[in-house]
């Protein structure tokens, strides 16, 4: 189940397949962050050094290791059945960040660097999304812009989140197939989603990097097991 939630509250429920049919959310219109230069990046692929190779003492090291691993898991119990991941609920981080629309771009640009993320919903007092705010959409005031833009830029970082916030914006319900969000992120050019419940109550967030790790990790990614069912 997919919604589109905004200041004004819910504005969509239904399937992905009626995402695209709202102006609001079609390849949704993103504010441009200004452009900055940055310095010069040397792209010239070094080759790492050799390692040394390991002495017998490590040879030594690494099978008391191993036997040591292998004695633990026998009293571990046969390792359980892998379960497929298919559902949103099952590779989405429920430790999400979220930021105020009052909150000024520059404090946002911080948090969202310190934890290491390109995005944050944006929630009201009582925890619903009314809007997504992308890093990429931001000038943080530790950069240099483009000549005579400085203004600009200072200007930009001292406004309120909710003026360059992604909004109205699309959210996804914890049970949701993932083939679905997939195909949602690709119409809606979204990095990812909020994760809601039919209030609009934030739950968690989907990425499109935990669409990824779940295709290359353990247990196994199933999409596509089963009948397609409508939502």
């Amino acid at each position: 189940m997919f919604f589109v939630f905004g200041p004004s509250g819910q504005m969509y429920r239904g399937g992905p397949e009626n995402l695209a049919q709202i102006a609001a959310v079609r390849r949704v219109a993103r504010p441009q962050a200004l452009r900055t230069h940055g310095a010069e990046v040397d792209t010239t692929w070094v080759p790492p050094a050799s390692a040394p190779l390991p002495g017998p003492a490590a040879a030594v090291n690494l099978r008391t290791q191993g036997a040591v691993s292998a004695y633990a898991q026998t009293g571990q119990g046969p390792p359980l059945p892998r379960q497929p991941l298919s559902r949103v609920r099952d590779v989405m981080t429920t430790a999400t960040l979220s930021v105020p629309p009052d909150l000024r771009v520059n404090d946002a640009w911080h948090q969202l660097a310190q934890r290491q993320v390109a995005q944050a919903p944006v929630v009201d007092a009582l925890g619903r999304v009314i809007g997504l705010l992308l890093r990429a959409d931001m000038a943080p005031l530790d950069l240099l812009p483009e000549p005579g833009a400085v203004k600009k830029a200072i200007e930009l970082a001292r406004r309120p989140v909710s003026e360059v916030m992604v909004s109205p914006v699309p959210t996804v319900a914890a049970d949701t197939e993932l083939r679905r969000v997939a195909a949602a992120l690709i119409d809606t050019g979204l990095p990812g989603l909020p994760v809601t419940d039919e209030a609009g109550v934030l739950v968690g967030f989907i990425a499109r990097t935990d669409i990824l790790r779940a295709v290359a990790s353990d247990p196994p990614l199933d999409l596509w097991s089963g009948p397609a069912r409508a939502l």
